[in-house]
Formats: structure tokens, sequence, C-alpha cells
């Protein structure tokens, strides 16, 4: 299914969109992709994050639920899902980036992605929204926490559907790490905005000498499956086209509608 033009919907709707497709994204992870000592759930919003949350949690904010802790079953048997590494099949994304030197870098509705033998978190999904663009101060808002997950250890995987505008006019990547520009292919590209693909979809590994994935897209185009990292090597493809088609069902037939460019005669 191609990629609609959001922005001739009002952010209610995209809002709509968002939540279903969080939905669809977690129960694709948990039916087979993720390894069985990992698990996905959408975005819990709570009043408060409470004080034995994990440390990455607490710093993000009031809009990720603490969990109980239940311990392992004695009789788990890890199994591995869909998981790849870097080294046997690295993500076919238009680019792949490094810092310039191998060091850590300081700079730096969402599905979570924990592991099952403490429930801390592993890896996040974000999905933008027009809110975290259409503001200095939103946009400032959702650079630091992904400037934070990303320092705290937390893999990162940022949707982004939204074309660039006068606050991100090379899209989110180069604001969220500047420093991820170089290839590591030495046949590879460095990181140029495309303004004939617009729409990023951006994949981060939070380790010492952390990569960036990132794959440009445009209004039309099939989302491609983009690469949700577990550990600084390990990975599972995320198959966003599907889940996309099953999130866009969801959306009542009117909007549907006008979200579809007519039919050349």
């Amino acid at each position: 299914m191609p990629i609609h033009d959001w922005t001739r919907v009002d952010a209610g709707i995209f809002h709509h969109f968002h939540q279903a497709w969080g939905m669809a994204i977690s129960i694709a992870l948990n039916d087979g992709i993720l390894p069985s000592e990992y698990y996905a759930l959408a975005e819990q919003v709570v009043g408060r994050v409470e004080p034995e949350a994990d440390e990455v949690l607490g710093r993000l904010g009031p809009d990720v639920v603490a969990l109980q802790r239940p311990p392992l079953p004695a009789n788990f048997t890890p199994t591995r899902g869909g998981v790849m590494t870097l080294e046997a099949a690295p993500p076919r994304t238009k680019y792949h980036l490094r810092t310039e030197e191998e060091t850590y870098a300081k700079k730096a509705n969402r599905v979570v992605i924990r592991h099952r033998s403490d429930h801390r978190v592993i890896a996040l999904i974000e999905v933008v929204s027009p809110g975290n663009k259409d503001s200095t101060d939103g946009l400032q808002s959702f650079l630091r926490k992904a400037n934070e997950v990303l320092e705290g250890g937390v893999h990162l995987l940022i949707i982004d559907l939204f074309p660039a505008g006068p606050r991100d006019p090379e899209g989110l990547h180069p604001l969220i790490r500047e420093d991820l520009s170089q290839p590591v292919d030495p046949d590879g590209e460095p990181f140029r905005f495309d303004p004939d693909k617009p729409l990023l979809l951006m994949s981060y590994v939070a380790a010492p000498g952390s990569r960036a994935f990132v794959e440009p897209v445009a209004v039309g185009d099939e989302l491609p499956p983009m690469p949700l990292f577990l550990t600084n090597k390990e990975y599972v493809p995320v198959p966003l086209s599907s889940t996309y088609e099953t999130a866009w069902r969801a959306l009542p037939a009117f909007w549907r509608e006008v979200l579809t460019p007519p039919r050349p005669e």
C-alpha cells in the first residue's frame, strides 16, 4: 500500500491512524518476529511515572507506565524469532551511517520493547505526529526525548511521514544525530536530504560507536521494512507496509476517501 499524504487531514485523524498503527506493529512483533525473551507493548499513558520505573522511562516523563515485574517462568525456553545480525544481513536502507569517531555520542503514541527477564526497556518505536513538528517547543521536546532515549542505551526507530518544514528543513535526522553522517561502507554515501523523498524512516543503535540506518521515502511509495535493534548487532525487521495497511482499514471510509488520490481519467 502506498504512503498517503497525511498533510491533507487534521492532526486528530492522523492520531486515530497512529494509535491503530502502533497496535498493529505491536501485534506483528509479538506474533513471532521478536525473540521470545522480548515483548512489545503499545504506549500506556499514566499521570506520573512510579519511582521504581526504569531510569530511562523516568527521564521520558509521565507518558510511559511503570510495570509490575513478575519473575521469568522457570520453564521458559528462549527462541530467536526473526532476529538478524549486522554482519550476516545488514539492513538495506539507502544510508548506513556512523560517527566520524567510534565513540558513544552524548547528543542524541510509541511502541515499547521490553526484555522478559527484568522487563527493562530495550527499544522504542516512535511515529512522528504533527504536534512534534508544528512548533519550536514541540520539536525541541521531541528531540530532547529522542536524545535521552539514545543516551540511556535504548535503541530507537522513528517513522516520520510528514515532510520537512521550516523547523526541520533537511528532515529530523540531522537534528537528532548530526554526528551520524558518515557512511560505514567506503562506497556508501553521506546523508543528503532529498526533496523528492522528504519523509524519513530512521533506525538508531544506542551503543558505543552508534549507527543510523536512514531510508528516505515519499508519498506514493510503499513502506520498506525497517530494522529495530535489540542489541548493538542484532535487530528484527519491522513490517511497516503490512501494519500500515492494517491501520488504514481502521480509518472511517470517509477519511480513506479524502486521503485517496483520484484515479486519472
